[in-house]
Parts: structure tokens; C-alpha cells; sequence
């Protein structure tokens, strides 16, 4: 049973939505936050990332930064340029991409289900990132990005989803990047209460992204338990805010790999190497996208190639049947020697939505060879899931990316 509850959110005044809309935190490096800062001084991304305000010589995660993000958030919601609903609501949200939309539900999840493993993850965090969002959250006392769940699709939300969407949006902008965003309020109390129904019959709800910031908020909520010991657990505190999309909708890209050198092999030796495991077909200079599961594109000194798992190495484990997996375990590790992808510097990984053309880039420029990957599908990702297991780091890239400052959730 999962519990996703509506709630009161700030959201950015009529008219001041796209200029507010900001892509996560976590997208940008310092440098890029700056530049984004400057060129839209409105964009939520200020608060986001309230380093932005200081020279380098301030550290990123200073008291006075947070301190900063604090304050700016209470001027911005004084000069009036963010309203609170004034009672708990559901929201639609709605992303178009390349003319495919996909529709999520804004609302609170539980912290308890999360730990009760009713919401699953499918990857690790970092103690050294979460501690970064908890005291952004903790100090602001908001949550400011929402969390990527995602649920098996069933036919009454679907349908509650599509009669909602029949209304007038409350906002509708394309922002930068070409993508639209729709927002639509629910708030009849018959209509809330037939979807908080909906969802409280779901046994899993699943993270598609945002490990970080989900186990930052739940760590925030344990907190402010433990500083309110008499808390009845309908405080705000105990919830955290997510968009909750349904798994037919979804988009997962492929998730790419650089890698700096060939571990100390010529490329013949390498190519005859990687052969051992995989069937190896040169394919020119005409970048190759894999077209099913199990065949990887490999770039080399101007050459593309075409590398198919042999059927030795293929595995029904929802962990070791990954491409990923077969990637890492068959030729990243043996050949390349690229024991732990989370921490070696001689790999970087490069998001789909680049294209291939920014693996041959990277080729060309700072690295020696590079992989394009089959993506992962969500049906990969929730039966990882719900074996409990984790996917190695990087195994999955979402699109379109949710914008932050959209909805807040205060914890008071």
C-alpha cells in the first residue's frame, strides 16, 4: 500500500512559470550553474544552487550558501513571485519531447514507505551528495526538486489522468530546450480522494531518478522526527514531494562510456581481446546505434564497430543480464581494467540526449575509445527493483528531465 498524498504546494505567480523553470541541480558543474545564473537571473537555479552568488573562493557547500538559498527563497515568496495553494491539491504534470508527451502525478510521498521498501530503488547514493540536499532542504525547510517515481500503469489512472487533461492547463510554456510543460490543478475533494485511493492499492512505487535527492528528504524527515518526538506523522516533515509517472510513458536514453586508454594494449591486441567475449564487426566511420539488447557500438581510432555478446556470456540475472553489466563485467574490467566505474577517473560517462557524435568527440579529443549502449528499459529497472538488487552506477538516463522550482513543498 502506497501512500501519496495530495498537498498545498508554492508554485511560481501566473506568467513568471518559465522564467522560474529550472533544470535539477545536479545537471551542471559550477562553471555551467554561473553561466546559466547570469544569463536568467530569475531562474530558480539561484536558490538551487546558491553558490552561484559568491566568487570561487567561497566553497560550494558553505553555511553562507545554504544560508543564501534560504533567504533568497523567503524574499522571492514575500515579493510575491511564488503562491501557496490554499489547500492540499494533486497536480498534473506534463513533459512534451520530440512530439511524446508523458504525464506525471505531483504529489507527497511517505518517508516511511521508503524505508519500508514500498517505494524501491535500483542504485546506491553517496553520503558526501546526500548531505549536500539535506541541508538545502533542512535549511530552506522546503523541498524545492521534485523526486522521479514511477508506477506500473493501471486503468483508473489512466483515466483520472486523461478526464483531468480535458480542462485548460494552468500553465503552458516551452521552455529553452524545446520541451513543453502543462500544469493542471486537481482539487475537487471526490477526485483527490479517488486517486489517493488508486495509489494506497499499489504494493510498489518505484524511483526512477532522484536516489540522491529521495534519500536526502527522507533523511531530513528522520530529523525533524527525532527534534519532534511526539510527532503524529501527519506533519509535512513526513512526506517528500515526487512526480509519479506511469511506466508506459516512459523514456529511458542510453547511458554511454568513455574511456581514456586501452590499459596498456595495442589496438590489435585490444580488438582480439575484446573478441574473446564478444563477436567484433568493424561498421566504418557511420556511428552505430545498437538496435537490441546485447550489441554494443564501439568508436576506435576512427572506426566504428559493431560488438555482440557472445551467447556464453549472456545471463537471466536481473543484475548480470543487463547490458551494463555485460559491458562491465566482459570488457571494462578484464580488458580495460576499469575495476570500479563509480571511482575510476580513466572513464566518464556521457548521457544519450548528446548524441553520438559527443562520443566521437571525446575520442577525438581527451579519450581513446567509446561505447554506445542498447538502453535500459523499465522493466529492467523494476525487476532490479524488486529482486532488491542495484544496478551498476549509470545504467539509466531519463528524458525529459523535470524542472525544479515548479512546485515547492514546505515542511511546516
Amino acid at each position: 500500500m502506497a501512500d501519496i498524498r495530495p498537498f498545498p504546494a508554492y508554485r511560481p505567480a501566473p506568467g513568471l512559470e518559465a522564467k522560474i523553470a529550472a533544470l535539477p541541480y545536479d545537471v551542471y558543474n559550477r562553471e555551467e550553474a554561473a553561466r546559466e545564473v547570469e544569463r536568467h537571473p530569475d531562474s530558480f537555479l539561484a536558490i538551487d544552487r546558491a553558490e552561484t552568488g559568491f566568487g570561487p573562493e567561497v566553497d560550494t557547500y558553505a553555511p553562507e550558501v545554504y544560508d543564501r538559498a534560504a533567504r533568497l527563497l523567503r524574499e522571492r515568496i514575500a515579493q510575491g513571485e511564488f503562491v501557496k495553494e490554499n489547500h492540499p491539491c494533486y497536480y498534473l504534470y506534463e513533459l512534451t519531447m520530440d512530439g511524446r508527451s508523458q504525464t506525471g502525478i505531483v504529489a507527497c510521498a511517505s518517508i516511511d514507505d521508503y524505508q519500508s521498501h514500498v517505494i524501491k530503488k535500483h542504485e546506491n547514493t553517496r553520503a558526501d551528495k546526500e548531505q549536500d540536499r539535506i541541508r538545502h532542504v533542512d535549511v530552506c525547510n522546503m523541498q524545492t526538486g521534485p523526486i522521479f517515481l514511477a508506477y506500473r500503469a493501471n486503468d483508473f489512472l489512466r483515466m483520472a489522468v486523461q478526464e483531468e487533461k480535458l480542462r485548460v492547463p494552468i500553465c503552458d510554456f516551452c521552455s529553452e530546450d524545446g520541451i513543453g510543460h502543462k500544469v493542471w490543478v486537481i482539487q475537487e475533494e471526490n477526485r483527490i480522494h479517488a486517486i489517493r485511493e488508486a495509489f494506497d492499492k499499489l504494493d510498489s512505487i518505484y524511483i526512477a531518478d532522484g536516489h540522491h535527492r529521495c534519500a536526502s528528504a527522507v533523511r531530513v524527515g528522520q530529523l525533524r522526527r527525532e527534534a519532534n518526538p511526539d510527532y503524529s506523522g501527519e506533519e509535512e516533515f513526513n512526506y517528500f514531494m515526487a512526480v509519479l509517472f506511469p511506466d508506459e510513458e516512459l523514456r529511458i536514453m542510453d547511458y554511454n562510456r568513455v574511456v581514456k586508454d586501452l590499459n596498456g594494449y595495442t589496438s590489435e591486441a585490444y580488438l582480439e581481446k575484446v573478441s574473446e567475449s564478444f563477436q567484433v564487426e568493424p561498421v566504418g566511420r557511420t556511428p552505430y546505434r545498437p538496435e537490441k539488447k546485447g550489441t554494443f557500438g564501439m568508436y576506435l581510432e576512427g572506426t566504428w564497430y559493431v560488438l555482440t555478446a557472445k551467447e556464453e556470456i549472456l545471463s537471466k540475472d536481473a543484475v548480470k543480464g543487463l547490458d551494463v553489466s555485460l559491458l562491465q563485467d566482459y570488457l571494462l574490467d578484464p580488458v580495460l581494467g576499469i575495476r570500479d566505474p563509480k571511482t575510476d577517473k580513466r572513464i566518464d560517462f556521457v548521457g544519450g540526449i548528446r548524441g553520438l557524435e559527443e562520443l566521437e568527440r571525446r575520442v577525438e579529443t581527451d579519450m581513446k575509445v567509446a561505447f554506445s549502449m542498447y538502453p535500459t528499459s523499465i522493466g529492467e529497472l523494476f525487476h532490479v527493483a524488486d529482486a532488491g538488487r542495484l544496478m551498476p552506477p549509470k545504467s539509466t538516463w531519463f528524458e525529459p528531465k523535470l524542472r525544479s522550482g515548479l512546485f515547492l513543498h514546505s515542511l511546516e
